[in-house]
């Protein structure tokens, strides 16, 4: 009934080159990028572009009475993750564009943790929300209503065969704790492995999968979980300039002959190590997320997912596709980020951009090991719930309707693109990576070293980015890494804005230095 576009490639599209352009923005604002202008930085922060929708006046409580209370009945860990010094306190958000409780405007290039995919209240969103709200909220699906299965249908036919049988859930974590079962009845092993550096969920069982210290506790957690080695090509052991599907590759030499790719041969090689010597001959499953999303938007080398498919898959395990971040076009090139690397997974997870921030997630898995997940009893009250449906049906079709996919390669290509520039005028820029709009900027202290940029700094960047009007992301096994994943309705003048800014607090950082 739905004609699917997820095997629709956008390659052959070009970004708009506005390069030129990009530098007499800078110049008129006297950032240029070059090492002179860095000593005299222009006083004024860049003009953000122009919005025609108009906020509704903020009246509810104050700032102080809002942090008291987070303070005194919100858990404790909202205000460990509370970003900035002086946080920002939304109020309304369009597409794009959120405004805090004072009226003032900021660029959203975070997404709520790469989570509003369409925009912010998206009037085609919003509408079939609505629409639903007036109609049915809730009732499980012992019953058969209509928005489950015509979302359901919709959604497989952006999948590729044989991925077709859908289980509904709330979250990134609970579909992937979902995975993670499903894995094991059906191959009757136990073990599954992951990347070092990767981040999976903070469920008792996900947090096996998540490796990094930071998000850890003292217990135990994740049984049967193990860890190789992450295939960076830019902080790894292994890489070079021409490793990765990306439009910036790193500044590493590269020594590979025509068509060869040694960094692919040596991490599998160390793939082979780790099976050979951590987990049994038999293991479950095998996750990674196409592109590492909290990790820092790390990529791998060309064909590495291939080979390490074809290892799992030799030792009865199943494949499995973490898109919480990188799914639903946000890499641009492809629907799906599996896709760019040219693998069908056994399993598919999914959340985050699904809903455009309503909370939904998925697993999309083969009739095969559907029918070995059927020997138990699996209910989730919420699950398909019919506004979640409604709303994430109106976000598949806006994606296709408003060409979201392709505006994803077409500005993230040029972002990437210029920031490469910026990366070659400042010491502290040390790669720039991604695809679309899943985007890293990892910061170090110098080039030479590659050693992270201490977490003050990159505070003090991302600080000075906020009070310039626009808000991104950080991430990284140090918290080196910043993050860009917009809505993915950004424009060009978006991206020239925030270049700009970027750069004067970059030119403001090494001033202070």
């Amino acid at each position: 009934m739905y004609k699917a576009i997820a095997g629709a490639s956008v390659r052959g599209l070009s970004g708009s080159h506005r390069g030129e352009s990009f530098l007499r923005f800078l110049s008129s604002s006297g950032t240029l990028c070059q090492k002179s202008a860095l000593k005299h930085p222009s006083s004024h922060p860049p003009e953000m572009p122009a919005c025609d929708f108009t906020p509704e006046e903020y009246k509810g409580m104050s700032k102080d009475q809002m942090l008291q209370i987070r303070r005194q009945f919100c858990n404790p860990m909202t205000m460990k993750v509370t970003f900035y010094k002086r946080p920002v306190f939304i109020h309304q958000g369009h597409m794009q564009w959120l405004w805090d409780v004072d009226g003032r405007r900021y660029l959203d290039l975070f997404a709520g943790v790469a989570t509003i995919s369409v925009g912010h209240c998206h009037p085609r969103v919003t509408e079939a929300a609505v629409k639903q709200l007036k109609t049915l909220w809730h009732t499980t699906n012992i019953y058969v209503y209509p928005p489950i299965h015509e979302y359901c249908e919709k959604l497989a036919s952006y999948l590729p065969d044989p991925l077709k049988v859908i289980y509904l859930t709330n979250s990134g974590s609970e579909a992937n704790d979902l995975a993670m079962l499903m894995a094991r009845l059906y191959t009757g092993n136990f073990d599954i492995l992951t990347f070092g550096n990767s981040y999976h969920g903070s469920s008792t069982q996900t947090l096996g999968l998540t490796s990094n210290a930071a998000y850890k506790y003292p217990l135990p957690s994740g049984l049967g979980c193990s860890n190789t080695m992450c295939p960076d090509v830019y902080r790894g052991i292994w890489g070079g300039s021409h490793c990765r599907d990306s439009p910036v590759q790193t500044t590493r030499d590269c020594s590979c002959p025509q068509g060869c790719c040694l960094a692919t041969d040596h991490y599998i090689g160390q793939l082979k190590q780790t099976l050979a010597t951590s987990v049994p001959s038999r293991i479950a499953a095998f996750f990674a997320e196409p592109i590492q999303g909290v990790g820092g938007a790390v990529q791998y080398p060309k064909n590495y997912l291939k080979e390490a498919y074809k290892l799992v898959r030799e030792r009865g395990g199943v494949c499995i596709a973490d898109e919480v971040q990188t799914g639903f076009g946000r890499t641009g090139s492809d629907f799906w980020g599996f896709q760019g690397h040219d693998v069908i997974p056994d399993i598919v997870t999914m959340a985050k951009g699904i809903g455009n921030g309503f909370p939904m997630g998925a697993v999309v898995t083969t009739p095969e090991i559907a029918a070995a997940f059927a020997k138990g009893v699996h209910f989730n009250t919420f699950g398909g719930n019919p506004v979640a449906c409604s709303v994430a049906s109106a976000v598949l079709d806006t994606i296709t309707l408003e060409g979201t996919q392709q505006n994803s390669l077409k500005v993230g290509t040029y972002l990437m693109t210029e920031m490469e520039k910026l990366r070659d005028v400042y010491e502290i820029i040390g790669d720039v990576r991604g695809k679309g709009l899943q985007i890293g900027v990892e910061m170090v202290k110098d080039k030479s070293s590659r050693d992270p940029l201490p977490a003050e700094a990159v505070g003090e960047i991302l600080e000075d980015v906020k009070d310039m009007g626009v808000l991104i992301g950080k991430g990284g096994l140090y918290g080196q890494t910043f993050r860009l994943k917009p809505p993915m309705c950004i424009t060009m003048e978006d991206a020239d804005y925030f270049l700009a800014v970027f750069n004067k607090a970059l030119s403001n950082y090494m001033e202070r230095k």
